[in-house]
């Protein structure tokens, strides 16, 4: 039985009290906490088997390098891969994104060649092909987002064309928790010649991910977002099209030979882990995999969906008028992501209230400026009419609040949520002119 009070207590950081209250972390979409067990695999590797990999055959050098490649081995079962050597470790999406864009694009795009992603993308799974659209005078499209926060599926064939070189989107939206019909857009891309990559950064860490059968020719996702270490991420490709890719960083552990006149690389998944690598954090990672496969990412899903659930239904019977909750509100088509704002109150000011009563939320536009400009996600209310030209007023007027579960996370926990911003919504014409902590202390 999947029990989150048991699992509450593998996460030291839980105990953890501010201004006498005990921490509620429902800022998982940014960075997850780590429990006990990745903490102690990264103290035993420094404690007992410290050494580089790959350069040495002494013993503690043969032990890193076994664990190291075992690491690669548990990510590639964690999502179903054919074999470890598609595994790439890279330090986070945001890598794997930019290996793939200079590895694969510059290598492929031509000008005049089209590159296609999504209104709702993070800026790491966008700003790399547009940088490399730009360098190649490539064109970049995009799939436009419903008012729900749903892809517009219905002009996918008019956005994904002939001209298509590449698709790259999110498999969940990180600002909407919006679940992506991967399957769907993975087929009409293939269907021109496409190649297909997904950021998995907000899926891999929720949910079952089977690399076999998610249609995908690349998958990125990091580490710190699914219980492993900052620092750790995953690049997953189809093997043909990996060996195919340029070398992207080059150096120490990438070759197998040198001379003045050539190169001979190293195979997969090696010569694109160029230098030392982060060992330590490989290896934790490897043991937040273990965790996750425990405890079944079918529980995983399943705990969120209830969490969310229950938090959106909350929130509509609670607050029908004073606050605005984004995105679908069916929990079965998203993660445990919940964006909003209170109408009226800045959303760093909610933010730093909340955090008054110990609540680690997330603030701004998330990484996703355009979903916010497209959506018009604002706490002012009623929305402006238009986008203002100037960057410093879009960046105080756009942006929410984003609540966002995971495994050890109660619905408790989202009463105590609820309670506090029934709170703040009683203060917020104090709130609007005074400090946060004034007005919450009653000074």
């Amino acid at each position: 039985m999947f029990d989150p009070l048991e699992i509450r207590k593998d996460f030291p950081i839980l105990e953890r009290r501010i201004r006498g209250r005990r921490l509620v972390y429902f800022d998982n979409a940014a960075t997850t906490q780590k429990p006990i067990q990745v903490i102690n695999a990264i103290v035993d590797f420094y404690t007992k088997h410290n050494a580089n990999v790959h350069r040495g055959l002494h013993t503690l050098s043969q032990e890193a390098s076994e664990l190291y490649e075992k690491a690669h081995e548990t990510l590639a079962k964690f999502i179903n891969a054919y074999s470890w050597d598609e595994i790439v470790f890279c330090n986070n999406t945001t890598d794997a994104m930019n290996l793939l864009a200079y590895a694969w694009g510059l290598k492929n795009i031509r000008e005049n060649d089209e590159i296609v992603t999504t209104i709702m993308d993070h800026h790491s799974t966008m700003l790399p092909w547009r940088k490399i659209a730009s360098m190649k005078k490539a064109k970049v499209k995009y799939i436009d987002v419903t008012p729900e926060g749903y892809l517009d599926y219905s002009r996918l064939e008019e956005v994904i064309t002939e001209k298509t070189k590449v698709v790259v989107f999110t498999i969940a939206s990180n600002v909407l928790g919006t679940i992506n019909d991967v399957q769907r857009i993975a087929k009409i891309a293939h269907e021109v010649g496409a190649i297909v990559i997904a950021d998995g950064a907000q899926s891999v860490p929720h949910m079952p991910t089977n690399v076999r059968s998610l249609g995908v020719d690349f998958l990125a996702f990091s580490g710190h977002k699914m219980l492993g270490p900052t620092g750790s991420g995953v690049l997953w490709g189809r093997r043909d099209l990996l060996e195919e890719l340029d070398t992207f960083k080059v150096g120490g552990d990438t070759i197998k030979d040198v001379t003045i006149e050539d190169v001979v690389w190293l195979d997969l998944p090696w010569r694109f882990e160029a230098g030392t690598p982060n060992i330590e954090a490989g290896i934790g990672l490897a043991a937040a995999a273990e965790y996750l496969m425990r405890i079944g990412m079918d529980n995983v899903r399943e705990h969120e969906k209830s969490l969310t659930a229950y938090a959106l239904k909350r929130l509509n019977e609670e607050f029908p008028d004073e606050i605005i909750v984004y995105g679908p509100r069916n929990p079965d088509h998203k993660t445990g992501v919940i964006p909003f704002n209170i109408k009226g109150l800045h959303f760093h000011t909610v933010g730093s209230a909340l955090d008054f009563f110990a609540i680690a939320v997330r603030t701004g536009m998330h990484c996703a400026h355009p979903l916010h400009y497209r959506l018009k996600i604002t706490y002012v209310d009623p929305p402006p009419s238009s986008i203002p030209d100037n960057h410093e007023e879009r960046l105080r007027t756009f942006g929410s609040v984003r609540a966002s579960f995971y495994i050890y996370n109660t619905h408790e926990e989202i009463d105590y949520f609820i309670e506090t911003l029934e709170k703040i919504i009683e203060l917020k014409e104090a709130l609007k002119s005074r400090p946060v902590e004034a007005v919450c202390t009653g000074t």
